[in-house]
């Protein structure tokens, strides 16, 4: 939370910067450790090869030189690089950083995780049994459960990131109630899967019948329902304007955006390879990127990517929605809310633990 306070003022004069990137999002490692039914990641054979830290660094050094604001660190599970320290600690410096966890290894990595600014961790549901069949691994829900108590005990910003499906969609609105009555943001994933590409970056989603949206009326009225809630409340982690376009779409099938692939956003993958996203092909090195931001080949690709009206990837629709300077400040101001939540939460705990102290005393 002290980083994030002494960043503010960079971060404010890069999201007031036209014509730059928004987010970044960088899938360091293909390697998983849990077995997901709708994903596609752990079923291809398992490649340790990685890019180096010191080129993680000089790529971040790039992030920086295109005025990047946020950076989300996935994978795979990138709390599986033995350097995720390292990294998330030089990344923490100059942007909003974000790493993803399972469940499984957040506990474990706790030195490894005290200065980022929010630990995501992916839980879709409060039932312990369905969590576990969709992980596909036993013990999920619990390991889940303890990352959260740990980092909340550990004064580790988390936030709960499940994805929206079939199966759980009714219950998302309780869901989110029950963590925001607690101090813990959610921040949302759409279920989605990957339509074929010819040498598309990497896959992520896997289709699978029982996730697949079936009831568009019933997921618009979760997004009425949370734009209510988020007027009520702090902690649901999507801005207002997200969750109308995708209300929006849900009713009438129409996007209210388009793609802003290599404009608000890109992706960078566990050899450093960027594309617009995961399922496009690479179109440069990372420490290539700079070079080649504003050259007319990007440009061409930037045009080619606005016409696309295929995927349903919830990141890539948010940060199209606010690729602009007035949208930068949309998503600023939403994640101040949330740091602000966590801050006080965080606040109260410590308060807490001085009052037994003095009272042991």
């Amino acid at each position: 939370m002290r980083l994030f306070s002494e960043k503010a003022p960079s971060l404010l004069k890069r999201s007031l910067t036209p014509n730059r990137p928004y987010h970044a999002q960088w899938l360091l490692t293909r390697r998983c450790n849990y077995r997901c039914r709708s994903c596609s990641i752990w079923r291809e054979k398992q490649n340790s090869e990685e890019i180096s830290t010191e080129d993680v660094k000089r790529g971040l050094d790039v992030f920086r030189k295109l005025g990047v604001i946020e950076v989300v660190f996935s994978g795979g599970n990138p709390l599986l690089r033995d350097d995720i320290g390292e990294i998330i600690d030089y990344a923490s410096r100059f942007f909003i950083t974000t790493v993803y966890d399972n469940g499984s290894l957040a506990a474990k990595r706790i030195d490894a995780l005290r200065n980022v600014d929010f630990v995501a961790i992916s839980l879709d549901t409060l039932d312990k049994e369905k969590l576990d069949y969709i992980k596909g691994v036993p013990g999920a829900w619990e390991n889940a459960i303890h990352a959260i108590d740990t980092l909340r005990k550990e004064g580790i910003p988390v936030v709960i990131s499940p994805t929206i499906s079939r199966l759980n969609q009714h219950e998302i609105v309780d869901f989110t109630k029950y963590f925001i009555s607690q101090g813990i943001p959610v921040l949302y994933c759409l279920y989605s899967y990957d339509y074929q590409m010819e040498n598309q970056l990497f896959g992520i989603g896997k289709r699978v019948d029982e996730f697949e949206h079936d009831d568009k009326v019933a997921l618009a009225r979760v997004c009425d329902e949370l734009i209510e809630l988020k007027t009520k409340r702090q902690g649901v982690f999507i801005t207002a304007k997200a969750l109308s376009a995708l209300e929006e779409y849900f009713s009438s099938g129409r996007r209210t955006w388009r793609c802003e692939a290599l404009r608000g956003f890109f992706i960078v993958d566990h050899l450093g390879r960027v594309a617009g996203c995961h399922l496009r092909k690479p179109t440069a090195s990372i420490l290539e990127l700079a070079d080649q931001w504003n050259s007319e080949g990007f440009e061409k690709l930037r045009r080619e990517y606005s016409k696309c009206q295929k995927c349903t990837y919830l990141c890539y629709i948010v940060y199209s929605l606010h690729a602009s300077i007035l949208g930068n400040i949309d998503i600023i101001r939403d994640q101040w809310k949330n740091i602000g939540l966590l801050w006080s939460r965080n606040r109260r705990m410590t308060l807490a633990v001085d009052d037994m102290a003095s009272t042991k005393c």
